[in-house]
């Protein structure tokens, strides 16, 4: 018979038996999807702009536009990826929380 330490075992028993005074709050952080749509908006103003800038060669050369472009999407990324989060947990998916929203 093999040994099997359950020290750090967590079964459905102990989570049922848990603390009821704590509450499980599923508030929307405000300050941090403020931050994420903010980050949406200012990256696809840049990746416009970077992208006219590169094509009408604005600034002397195209890499100035390639730069802005580059930026843009920098903050994009992240933007669109919470934003997603916060709205996919507002609409109530199952898997999405705005617990996955880490705090500013």
């Amino acid at each position: 018979m093999a040994y099997v330490d359950h020290a750090f075992s967590i079964s459905d028993e102990d989570i049922m038996m848990g603390d009821s005074s704590r509450t499980i709050e599923n508030r929307p952080p405000i300050k941090e999807i403020a931050f994420a749509v903010s980050l949406l908006v200012f990256g696809s103003l840049a990746i416009v702009v970077g992208s006219i800038m590169a094509a009408n060669r604005i600034g002397g050369d195209r890499a100035h536009g390639v730069f802005f472009a580059i930026l843009g999407s920098v903050l994009f990324l992240p933007g669109f990826y919470y934003t997603r989060i916060a709205y996919y947990a507002y609409k109530g998916y199952k898997g999405f929380s705005f617990d996955n929203i880490p705090a500013v």
